[in-house]
């Protein structure tokens, strides 16, 4: 009895422990599933719409985050998100929400719900602090889902710093584009680049400062990269070309009254003329009557009307994509306070009427942050066509009867060394004789890229007198640190053999103060000075006064004909000298408003004219600039005498490229005046002067 009494109360005592045991179970395997679990498939736009806050030092409405404002940075969050898209670009204006509405937000989804490393390069170590400061910690520090996983503290014992922040699954690393080390020394799937106009575009000598930091995403799959900023002059934009690469996208807007859509525009805000007020700077206009004019029905909107409009917009591209998204947007499309039609009148005018006294550098700022277009600086530099048509018909490797003096400019690329050999005659007329590259490893001293210059340079080149020439002087770049040890031995080794090589630097800081050629201080001397690469080697080296050079050289490009300062180039030269020759343009600088300086247009190669640059530094090295009219009339007598027992054996075909050595005609070496160089030795015949 006492068992069967036992066995129901057993039954519910294991009825319960089941129950348990079940339940305990599912709640860890909820857990589990919770921990475990992919990252919920928000947009960046929804992440945002959900989770994020704008803090009260970095936003002007604080709070929980809306895309309404801003109704264009959905369509930017789509090409971010988008796998088939690798790099999306925005040419932009000021004041479009840019930084907070779309890097912050695309930076903070990352952090959230899809870690990784990511790297921002911004024009100086300054500006990447600021963002740190300004614009990044306070949205960790006002958005809770962030604030949980990055400490926006300054602390080395957790790994964090002003430019390096630690988050689970990744970190962002904040880095100055002028400084090297930083821009190469880590890989990351997503960069972003902040106003690439502004960034290095030869950091440390080692190449273009973004191109550097594009590599370092090449290993990964699924990488993206982001360029944001307002361009600069047209043809020297970063943003423009990069813009141009892209599909194009631009914001068209619907109109209130007609339907009818467009991209906004600045040609369709008009204002009033009142002929009863005179401003200082506006003149007769009233910029408090500024309305925008639909295109297609004239309609008129003021900024209420028009921001409702900018609503109702939508992107839509002008180019097929090929993997990189490219969008166009001005302060038009800006709701803020100091984006009104009134305000941004107001700039014109007072950029307008600074233009019409000269100076040009407030219409530059207008069309660069508020039209967001680069500018079109007008300048008076040939066309290409009409450079090649000037082109004259002379073989490659030979000198012209009026060019009596040989002078070499060595451009030194990683790769390759570019050479410009130039014949000199009367009141600086020249004549181009060799343009071409040899290819090899320039940083390794050994490599036969510089005994092939030897040979390219200095074998003799016949002259159309029926003598032979050899250069008289070289000019050799040694900016880049990095090959600079190759140049000061090639070097080295040509001065011993009695050749007038020049170890050169460029100098583009100077703004046109240098001369073209100048001797090097006696502090730079290898006597004062030991401690200098050159001076290990025994040299001295030359600062080149660029600027003066590029703007002697640009004016002389403009001359016809022939005569005093004209220059000639031969009809078969290599086909980008010519492109190579414009590759810069003189124009303002954003960053030096007063200043018109040279700069490279965007993914140009100058090394045609840099080459120049320095055939025009070596002939001022030997003067002929100075030579006086008897002494290019002695010149002359001797390729005269010359020709007369040697025209009978010289051949008939000038040499090939790379130049051969003729075996019978007397070549000659002129002996120029107080010449900066080296000891001679002994050449096959002289002319003495």
């Amino acid at each position: 009895m006492n068992v069967v009494a036992l066995a129901p109360t057993r039954a519910p005592i294991a009825c319960d422990w089941q129950t348990l045991t079940r339940a305990s179970l599912g709640a860890m395997m909820r857990r589990t599933r919770h921990t475990f679990a992919p990252p919920p498939k928000l947009s960046t736009t929804d992440w945002a719409n959900r989770y994020r806050y704008l803090a009260a030092e970095s936003a002007a409405l604080p709070g929980k985050y809306s895309a309404d404002l801003t109704p264009w940075i959905p369509g930017i969050h789509e090409a971010l998100d988008d796998p088939k898209i690798w790099k999306v670009v925005c040419m932009k204006s000021a004041q479009i929400a840019w930084t907070d509405g779309v890097i912050n937000n695309w930076l903070g989804r990352i952090i959230d719900l899809d870690p990784s490393p990511v790297i921002g390069l911004f024009a100086k170590t300054d500006a990447a602090r600021e963002y740190n400061t300004e614009k990044f910690a306070p949205m960790v520090t006002a958005t809770p889902r962030l604030a949980a996983k990055v400490d926006v503290r300054t602390s080395r014992k957790d790994g964090n710093r002003a430019l390096f922040k630690k988050f689970a699954g990744g970190f962002l690393k904040l880095v100055g584009s002028n400084s090297p080390s930083n821009v190469k020394s880590t890989p990351a799937p997503r960069v972003f680049v902040e106003e690439p106009d502004d960034a290095s575009l030869n950091v440390g000598q080692q190449g273009d400062s973004i191109k550097l930091l594009e590599e370092r995403t090449k290993t990964y799959a699924r990488r993206k990269v982001v360029f944001g900023g307002t361009p600069s002059i047209k043809g020297l934009s970063t943003i423009e070309k990069a813009y141009l690469t892209g599909d194009q996208r631009r914001f068209f807007v619907p109109c209130p009254e007609c339907h009818e859509s467009h991209v906004l525009d600045w040609d369709n805000v008009h204002w009033q003329d009142d002929p009863n007020v005179q401003h200082p700077i506006y003149g007769h206009a009233r910029p408090e009557t500024a309305v925008y004019a639909c295109p297609h029905c004239g309609a008129a909107w003021d900024d209420t009307t028009k921001n409702r409009a900018v609503r109702h917009g939508r992107w839509i591209a002008g180019a097929e994509c090929r993997g990189v998204a490219s969008f166009h947007l001005n302060e038009l499309y800006s709701p803020f306070p100091n984006s009104r039609l009134e305000r941004l009148v107001e700039r014109y005018l007072e950029a307008q009427a600074h233009l019409e006294q000269g100076d040009d550098a407030d219409m530059i700022v207008f069309v660069n942050s508020a039209r967001g277009l680069p500018y079109e600086y007008q300048s008076d530099a040939p066309e290409l066509d009409d450079l090649k048509a000037r082109a004259e018909d002379y073989p490659e490797n030979t000198i012209p009867q009026d060019g009596l003096i040989l002078t070499a400019g060595v451009d030194v690329q990683h790769d390759r060394l570019a050479i410009i050999i130039r014949a000199w005659g009367r009141d600086e007329e020249s004549w181009l004789v060799y343009w071409g590259e040899i290819y090899g490893n320039t940083i390794d001293k050994s490599d036969p890229v510089w005994s092939g210059l030897e040979k390219v340079l200095f074998e003799p080149r016949k002259h159309a007198s029926g003598a032979t020439l050899t250069v008289s002087a070289v000019s050799i770049d040694s900016g880049d640190g990095t090959t600079s040890e190759s140049v000061y031995q090639w070097v080295r080794t040509q001065n011993r053999k009695g050749r007038n090589v020049m170890a050169i630097k460029g100098d583009s800081n100077d703004y046109g103060q240098r001369e073209i050629f100048s001797k090097p201080p006696v502090s730079m001397d290898t006597k004062g000075q030991r401690n200098t690469k050159a001076a290990q080697f025994g040299l001295r080296v030359y600062r080149v006064g660029t600027h003066k050079a590029k703007d002697l050289l640009a004016g002389r490009l403009k001359l016809t004909g022939g005569g005093a300062g004209r220059m000639h180039w031969y009809q078969d030269v290599r086909a980008d000298y010519w492109t190579q020759l414009t590759g810069e343009v003189k124009a303002p600088h954003r960053s030096l408003r007063n200043k018109r300086i040279w700069q490279k247009k965007a993914g140009a190669a100058v090394e045609a004219w840099d080459g120049e640059v320095y055939a025009l530094h070596a002939a001022r090295a030997v003067k002929v600039h100075l030579l006086k009219a008897e002494q290019w009339t002695a010149l002359e007598r001797q390729l005269a005498q010359v020709s007369l027992f040697s025209a009978a054996e010289l051949p008939d075909v000038a040499p090939a490229n790379p130049p051969s050595a003729p075996t019978n005609p007397p070549t000659i070496r002129p002996r120029l005046p107080d010449n900066p160089g080296v000891r001679r030795q002994s050449v096959t015949r002289r002319i003495s002067l």
